[in-house]
């Protein structure tokens, strides 16, 4: 994780630096491959983060194992000419969220089982989370029993790992849950973490890692994840205030090699990302906002392709997917609240999107292979009818990925995806543009 540490040193040189990354939270092949091609034409190292609950020992929601996602992704840029060498691999909310419903030396044990994988695997990035509590805990424990548990579980990095110089490690209790807000918690009214409960956070860490010998483990503290104010919920953005008074740099001054990383930053105005990284987060974490763009793009393609067919038996593909949603309501049910005409609107639109954990079962999968190879036989729309449903700037990248082979409706679906993810990359562009 050199990558990072290099990124940190550019970042904290200089108050008015852009250095930073995007970090694509995503195991969804066609966002992955749009944001894969993006880093190689760029010849710049792209970070891809797993969650805890996408993968971990026993499969997650994904059926991958922590190996499993790594050969995922060298798949994907083995079929379409990227070079691996470009992907940094991230594991995202690593603790014991996902068998929070267990007793606590339960779920910590699965917690480093689900570390050590991580590691063996290759994943360099290891973002500790043990904010939430355990059966018969408060939902959120204090900054002493977080941090203890994040040594615990880095101390088991540092000793399954092939080579423990190779890990950099994020910490930081201030997150959303794994997957996006909670609606049963209200509304979501993001404030931005307070000096003191940082620099808290921070000492508290210190000092876990030192009770346990990881005073090498703690000088590859990379990252700090903070709360800057921004957040998301199933119908609402909160934007971040581009105005509003940098009060958390100054915790950094202590700590040089240390920088922000931003979760939940999907959805926000391009110029937010150029302020994110001028107060130092390097790292910008982006996962439901591609998948969301995803969606639109087949759910528009399938609008498209209704006036290009006759009528015949195929089902609509919002259909199969409110089948597949009411028939297992386990991942959006208790996110989303309201009528049923909410909720059914929420299913499909939510900048949640909680869809996504549908996207690769059977019927999904086949509904939308059989879109797809169907559209690739048509030739190329009427431009009024695709501009009914895309936007120019996807239309201009889309004709751009037609030059490198795709054909015209996988070319939109993956600019769709690119198109979420520009603004990130062009924080980087400037950050990279030579000087005066």
């Amino acid at each position: 994780m050199q990558y990072l540490r290099d990124l940190n040193q550019r970042n904290r040189a200089d108050r008015a630096s852009l250095a930073s990354t995007p970090s694509v939270c995503s195991a969804h092949p066609q966002v992955l491959l749009a944001s894969l091609l993006c880093a190689q034409a760029r010849q710049r190292p792209l970070l891809v983060e797993a969650t805890s609950n996408q993968v971990n020992q026993f499969g997650g929601y994904t059926g991958m194992q922590a190996a499993d996602f790594i050969a995922h992704v060298h798949r994907i840029c083995q079929a379409h000419g990227v070079d691996r060498s470009l992907v940094l691999f991230g594991g995202d909310h690593l603790g014991p969220q996902v068998w929070r419903d267990q007793d606590a030396a339960r779920a910590m044990a699965h917690a480093q089982a689900l570390v050590a994988s991580y590691v063996q695997a290759g994943f360099g990035k290891i973002h500790l989370d043990c904010s939430e509590g355990c059966a018969g805990e408060a939902a959120q424990v204090g900054d002493a029993l977080s941090a203890e548990r994040a040594a615990q579980l880095a101390q088991v990095c540092e000793q399954a790992a092939p080579d423990p110089q190779s890990l950099s490690y994020v910490i930081g209790t201030e997150v959303p849950p794994p997957g996006g807000a909670r609606a049963e918690d209200g509304p979501v009214h993001a404030l931005a973490t307070s000096a003191h409960s940082a620099r808290e956070t921070l000492a508290a860490h210190q000092q876990a890692f030192a009770q346990r010998g990881l005073e090498p483990a703690w000088a590859r503290v990379a990252g700090l994840v903070v709360q800057p104010g921004l957040e998301f919920g199933p119908d609402h953005v909160q934007h971040f205030d581009l105005q509003a008074p940098d009060l958390l740099s100054p915790v950094l001054t202590p700590h040089p090699q240390l920088a922000f990383e931003a979760h939940s930053t999907d959805y926000q105005k391009p110029p937010v990302f150029a302020a994110l990284a001028r107060r130092h987060f390097t790292v910008l974490k982006v996962g439901p906002a591609l998948t969301f763009a995803y969606r639109q793009a087949v759910y528009a393609l399938d609008a498209l392709a209704a006036w290009l067919a006759p009528p015949g038996p195929r089902a609509a593909l919002a259909q199969v997917m409110e089948q597949l949603m009411l028939a297992d309501p386990q991942h959006w049910r208790r996110h989303y609240g309201g009528d049923a005409q909410t909720l059914r609107l929420l299913r499909h639109f939510s900048y949640a999107d909680r869809v996504r954990y549908y996207w690769a079962q059977p019927a999904a999968s086949q509904a939308v292979a059989q879109l797809m190879q169907w559209l690739a036989e048509q030739p190329r729309p009427l431009a009024p009818l695709l501009e009914q449903h895309f936007s120019d700037p996807v239309q201009a990248l889309a004709q751009t990925l037609q030059g490198h082979g795709f054909d015209w409706a996988q070319a939109l679906v993956l600019a769709q995806v690119q198109a979420a993810l520009q603004p990130y990359w062009l924080v980087q562009d400037a950050a990279h543009a030579p000087g005066p």
